[in-house]
């Protein structure tokens, strides 16, 4: 879970025998009950994506944060991946993160065949093309070879989630 302070207070109403039930859940998991219900309503993979998408976004250089993002989506299973990756990206991110994001996202939810979530078509692809490497040499390659979710967006790489160079 992330170390964001909690500044936001939810109260839902609900029976004496609800507040029971979940009581006694919460103390079978070894959670409190706030503890509790966070992690019913938001999985862990949820947090641990948006996490990571933070990661990336506050980073100089997020070559490693999408290489940890990427790790996490070759990990999850389709629904754990549906529940990751339901919630829209912040929109601080630049364009650029944005796009290889929603495109990482793309490509997990064909390889597992479930379907993609409705914010990666709010995000516009770049408008100039993103290459994988410096060497023009390369180009062609990258063209031809990059996953589709990526070419859409204007990004052309080799590797896709769970591939590792």
């Amino acid at each position: 879970m992330s170390d964001l302070a909690k500044t936001a207070q939810l109260q839902i109403r609900v029976s004496a025998h609800e507040k029971a039930a979940i009581q006694r859940a919460a103390a079978r998991a070894g959670m409190d009950m706030s503890a509790y219900v966070l992690a019913k309503v938001l999985p862990h993979s949820a947090s641990e994506f948006q996490n990571r998408v933070r990661d990336c976004a506050g980073s100089a250089s997020p070559r490693f944060g999408l290489a940890e993002l990427n790790s996490l989506l070759a990990t999850l299973t389709a629904g754990e991946l549906r529940d990751a990756i339901a919630a829209p990206l912040p929109s601080d991110l630049t364009p650029f993160l944005a796009n290889y994001i929603a495109a990482m996202a793309e490509y997990a939810c064909a390889k597992r065949g479930i379907a993609i979530p409705a914010w990666t078509r709010s995000i516009s692809p770049l408008a100039d093309p993103f290459f994988g490497s410096e060497l023009r040499s390369l180009r062609h390659y990258l063209l031809t070879h990059s996953p589709a979710p990526f070419r859409s967006r204007n990004i052309f790489i080799d590797s896709t989630v769970g591939d590792r160079i």
